[in-house]
Formats: structure tokens, sequence, C-alpha cells
């Protein structure tokens, strides 16, 4: 899958970024967070349990959109839209992970772990040194410097919550990965 954005507009959430419709973005976070309520994983019966439900309009749950905060709603979404539309893409990028021996769904970091790796890959092919300042998970600035002439520089900065929190993962990796030099 391959998702185009503008990195200056990035939303604070990922699913309004991954999915077309407000409509799929709410049944997204619904997944997710059943889910998360049944320790990160579904068996297979308790993933179709869920699109059925879905398809029947019998699921009721509360969601984050604004209109609806803090009210039970009844949610109806199609069977067979749900996996092509929902499920598919999420297991394609990494945000759930299907095991074909226990016939489960989990919940997946594999998503964030490819972004930082091509986060690393693209900052290992940059000559300029580069520095990340992240503040409260919230602004980020991003400083590339010339070593060959320090005032030769590109200072990014961003008040975006979703990419500050991605920049400090990566900070946090390459801190991780650091050997002493004495």
């Amino acid at each position: 899958m391959v998702i185009l954005f503008d990195i200056f507009n990035l939303p604070e959430d990922i699913f309004e970024i991954v999915f077309a419709t407000n409509q799929q973005k709410i049944i997204a976070k619904v997944l997710v967070k059943a889910m998360k309520n049944n320790e990160n994983s579904f068996t297979k019966t308790e993933m179709s349990f869920l699109a059925t439900q879905l398809h029947e309009g019998k699921y009721v749950t509360e969601i984050d959109e604004p209109q609806y905060k803090g009210k039970k709603v009844r949610l109806s979404y199609n069977k067979r839209q749900f996996y092509d539309r929902i499920l598919t893409p999420m297991k394609s990028m990494g945000l759930i992970y299907y095991d074909l021996y226990k016939k489960t769904y989990s919940l997946s970091d594999r998503f964030n772990k490819e972004l930082l790796e091509s986060r690393a890959d693209v900052a290992a092919g940059i000559e300029e040194a580069l520095r990340i300042f992240v503040q409260d998970n919230k602004k980020a600035v991003i400083s590339m410097i010339n070593p060959r002439d320090s005032r030769d520089r590109v200072i990014t900065y961003f008040e975006h919550g979703m990419f500050a929190k991605i920049l400090a993962k990566y900070f946090d990796e390459i801190w991780n990965k650091a050997e002493v030099i004495r």
C-alpha cells in the first residue's frame, strides 16, 4: 500500500491518513479498541463475530467522534467491506498481524518499526549531520548541518503531535544503538 501525504498538513490521527472515509476510520478504531480490550488479539472466530455484529447492525460501543462523545452508538458496516477495506489494509501495513498457525489476529508494532527503519535508512544516506529535538512529544525541530560549513544548514520546526512522537521514537532507536566513544 502506498500512501501519499503532505508532511505540513498531517492530521493528529494516523487513521485519517490511512482510511478514505470517516466511517472506515471509525470502524478501524473500533476494531483496535476491541482488540485492546481482548488482550491485543482476536481468534479467527472472534474477528468473524465482530464483523457479523457490525454487518447486522448489532454492535454497540462508544466512539471518540465529537458529536457522539460519551454516548453509546449502534454501528453498522458491511462484512465484506470490513475485511476488504479495514482488516486487509491494516494487515498489509503491519498494524495487525495474522498468525497462520495459531489462527489469531494480533495488534502489531511492525508499522512503527518499518517507519523507524525507513527513517534510519534515509538518515544513513545523509552527508550532513542530523540533529533532532523533541519537546513534550508535541513539537519537534530537525536540523541538518553541512559538516564542511557549519553556516550551511537547514532547520525545520513542526508543531504536530504524531510526527513529534515518531521523531522521538526514532531518536530513542538511534540513542539505544549508540556506542560510547573514548
